[in-house]
C-alpha cells in the first residue's frame, strides 16, 4: 500500500507535528547511521587505514557534485506552500539531466584527479563510487514532498531497510578481500536500494511528462542562491580532505575521516534532523514575526540541551572509546576526535540559525554569509595547513565560533534574536556540558581497563548531566520528561 506523498496531516497541531517529525527523523537518522556506524566499525577492523583514506580523496568531487544536481531545487520545493505537479516534475528532470551531465564530466577527470594525488587506482574507483550521483537524482523529489509534509516516517523505512542491506555488501565484501572496493560498493548499494524503495515500495508520486520554464526560474530564482552558498559550505567542509590527502598521507587522510565519521553520528546527524523538521514547521508561521521568535529560541535550547553534552561526552572518552571499538591502530584518530567533538558541537545551532534565513525568503543573505565565513575559515586553514592535521582540527573550533557569530547577525536583525541573546540560552547548557567533560576526564583516568573507562564514563556523564539539569530546574528537561512520559501512556 502506497502513502501519498502529497497529503498534508490534517487536525494535527504545530507542535503535534513537529514532535512526531523530530521523533521519526531522530529514529531515521540515529537507527540508519548507528547501523552505519557498526558496520564501519566492523568493515575499519578489517580495512586499514589507507583504504578509507583513498575514498576520502573522493569525498569532495561526490559532494560539490552533489550540490550541483540539487542546485537548491529541494529547499525551493518544501518552502513553497502552493507547489503542483508542474513543479516536482519540472525539478525532477532537471535533476536527471544535471547528474548525467556532471558524471560525465566527473568520469573524463577521473584520470586528472588521480594524477594530482598520485594515486593510479582512483581512475577506476571515481568512475564507479560516482555512479551514485545519478542514482541519487531519481529520489530527490520523493524526499522534498515528505519533507515537506513533515512525513519522517516513511523515509525512516527505506533508509533504515537500504542502509542495512547495503551494510551487509560492504562487510561481505570485506571479509573477502575486496578491500577499498568493500566500501565503494557498499555505498551504491545503499543509494539503489533507498531510490528503489521510495519508487516502488512507499511512494505514490510519479513524474508527468511536464517541464516548465516559468517553474523552473521562479524556483531557480530560490534556488540558484542556495546553490552557490552550498556549493561554498561543501567545498569548505571537505578541503581539509583534499588538502590532508594531497599535504599529508593516505594514512593520514584515513584517520582523520575515521575521527569524522564518529563525530558526526552525533552531531551532524542532529544537525540534519533539526533541518529538515525545523524548515517546513518554521516556514509555516513565517509571517507570525513574534510566533516565529518563541518558537525559534525554543528550539535553539532544546538543541543544545541534547547535543551539547553527547559531544562533550564523547570528546572524554574518545580514547578508549576508539580503542574498544576498532582497535588501537587508530590511536591518531582518537587523539583528533577531541576538537573535532568541540567544533561539531555548534554545528545543530548553525543550522538553525541557517534555516531561519531560508524560512524569510533571504537566500540571498544566506549567500553573503557563506562567502564571508568561508572567506575567513579558508585564510585560517592554509595558515594552519603547515603546523599538522592535529592542530587543523583544533583550528576548526575558532572557525566554528567565528561562524555562529556571523551566522547570528542577520537572525538579530530580521526577529530580534542575535548573538547574545541566543549566548544567554545556550551558556547554563555549555557550562553544565563542560563541567561533566572535565568530571569525566578525571574519574577514567584511574581506571585502567578501556571497556570500564567507557561503561563508567558514560554512567558518570549521563548521571551528573540529568542530575544538575533536574536539580537546577532547566526547563528542556522538564519538557523532555513530559514527552516520553505521554509517549508511553499512549
Amino acid at each position: 500500500m502506497h502513502d501519498d506523498a502529497n497529503k498534508k496531516p490534517k487536525g494535527e497541531s504545530l507542535k503535534n507535528k513537529t514532535i512526531n517529525g523530530v521523533v521519526w527523523s531522530a529514529v531515521e537518522r540515529f537507527l540508519v547511521y548507528g547501523v552505519q556506524m557498526i558496520v564501519q566499525l566492523v568493515i575499519a577492523r578489517i580495512l586499514s587505514p589507507t583504504d578509507f583514506g583513498l575514498i576520502g580523496m573522493l569525498t569532495i568531487f561526490i559532494a560539490v557534485s552533489q550540490s550541483f544536481i540539487d542546485s537548491g531545487f529541494s529547499q525551493a520545493l518544501v518552502r513553497k506552500q502552493n507547489r503542483t505537479e508542474t513543479d516536482n516534475s519540472t525539478v525532477f528532470y532537471f535533476n536527471i539531466v544535471m547528474s548525467c551531465v556532471i558524471y560525465a564530466i566527473l568520469y573524463f577527470s577521473a584520470p586528472a584527479v588521480a594524477d594530482f594525488y598520485k594515486e593510479p587506482q582512483l581512475v577506476s574507483l571515481m568512475r564507479v563510487l560516482c555512479l551514485v550521483l545519478i542514482i541519487n537524482s531519481f529520489a530527490v523529489v520523493q524526499r522534498a514532498i515528505y519533507t515537506a509534509s513533515i512525513n519522517f516516517k516513511t523515509q525512516a523505512k527505506a533508509t533504515f531497510t537500504a542502509v542495512l542491506l547495503s551494510g551487509i555488501v560492504g562487510v561481505v565484501m570485506a571479509v573477502r578481500g575486496y578491500g577499498v572496493w568493500s566500501l565503494v560498493f557498499q555505498q551504491l548499494s545503499n543509494a539503489l536500494l533507498n531510490t528503489l524503495l521510495l519508487w516502488a515500495a512507499y511512494s505514490s508520486w510519479r513524474p508527468r511528462w511536464i517541464f516548465s520554464w516559468v517553474s523552473f526560474r521562479e524556483m531557480y530564482s530560490f534556488g540558484w542562491k542556495l546553490l552557490a552558498s552550498g556549493l561554498l559550505n561543501t567545498l569548505y567542509s571537505n578541503i581539509y580532505l583534499l588538502l590532508i590527502g594531497k599535504v599529508y598521507t593516505k594514512e593520514s587522510l584515513g584517520h582523520y575521516t575515521q575521527a569524522h565519521t564518529f563525530a558526526q553520528l552525533p552531531s551532524a546527524n542532529a544537525t540534519s534532523i533539526i533541518q529538515r523538521v525545523t524548515y517546513p514547521v518554521l516556514c509555516s508561521i513565517q509571517d507570525d514575526d513574534e510566533r516565529l521568535s518563541r518558537n525559534y529560541r525554543q528550539l535553539l535550547k532544546l538543541s543544545a540541551y541534547l547535543i551539547f553534552p553527547i559531544m562533550c561526552g564523547l570528546a572524554a572518552i574518545s580514547r578508549p572509546l576508539v580503542f574498544v571499538l576498532i582497535g588501537d591502530k587508530w590511536l591518531f584518530a582518537s587523539q583528533l576526535l577531541v576538537p573535532m567533538c568541540f567544533s561539531m558541537l555548534w554545528y545543530p545551532i548553525h543550522a538553525i540559525n541557517l534555516n531561519l534565513l531560508q524560512v524569510k525568503g533571504r537566500s540571498d543573505l544566506f549567500l553573503r554569509l557563506e562567502i564571508i565565513k568561508k572567506f575567513v575559515g579558508a585564510t585560517t586553514l592554509v595558515i594552519g595547513i603547515r603546523f599538522g592535521v592535529y592542530v587543523l582540527c583544533w583550528i576548526g573550533i575558532l572557525s566554528s565560533l567565528f561562524c555562529l557569530f556571523i551566522n547570528t547577525y542577520y537572525t538579530g536583525k530580521l526577529i530580534n534574536v542575535g548573538f547574545l541573546k541566543q549566548m544567554g540560552d545556550l551558556l547554563p547548557t555549555l557550562g553544565i556540558s563542560l563541567l561533566m567533560f572535565l568530571l569525566v576526564r578525571l574519574c577514567i583516568g584511574f581506571i585502567s581497563s578501556d571497556w570500564l573507562q567507557v561503561v563508567t564514563g558514560v554512567l558518570i556523564g549521563m548521571t551528573f548531566y540529568a542530575g544538575m539539569t533536574h536539580v537546577l530546574k532547566f526547563s528542556e528537561y522538564a519538557y523532555l520528561k513530559s514527552i516520553v512520559a505521554n509517549r508511553f501512556s499512549k
